[in-house]
């Protein structure tokens, strides 16, 4: 399912939600030091706010992100031959000392020496 504007709209709200949460129990933080209070726990309302803000943040980055793939390893792997395991061209090297070492050695196909 692609990322529509509605879902991006919902993560945005969770995350500005998210940062109140923040803000309110930062603040409610302060007035207790105001006031010489011990703090005990946050309001109720914070609480239930930082929840469902998670909840909303996640229902939006699981729409956003898009389609998941399988963990399995073998998944990817099924449509391979034996042949190509031994075939990794991160491993090809065609910048190598032969041609320092042998006057006679050509780098390109095709050079008639």
């Amino acid at each position: 399912m692609p990322a529509t504007l509605f879902h991006r709209f919902v993560l945005t709200i969770g995350f500005l939600s998210l940062f109140h949460v923040a803000y309110s129990a930062a603040q409610h933080r302060s007035y207790l030091r105001l006031n010489e209070l011990d703090f005990t726990h946050l309001p109720l309302d914070v609480i239930i706010q930082a929840f469902i803000s998670l909840f909303v943040i996640m229902y939006g980055v699981m729409n956003v992100a898009g389609d998941f793939k399988e963990i399995k390893a073998s998944a990817e792997l099924e449509n391979r031959f034996w042949e190509t395991f031994k075939n990794v061209p991160s491993f090809y090297t065609f910048s190598h000392r032969g041609r320092f070492l042998n006057p006679s050695y050509s780098s390109y196909k095709g050079d008639d020496e």
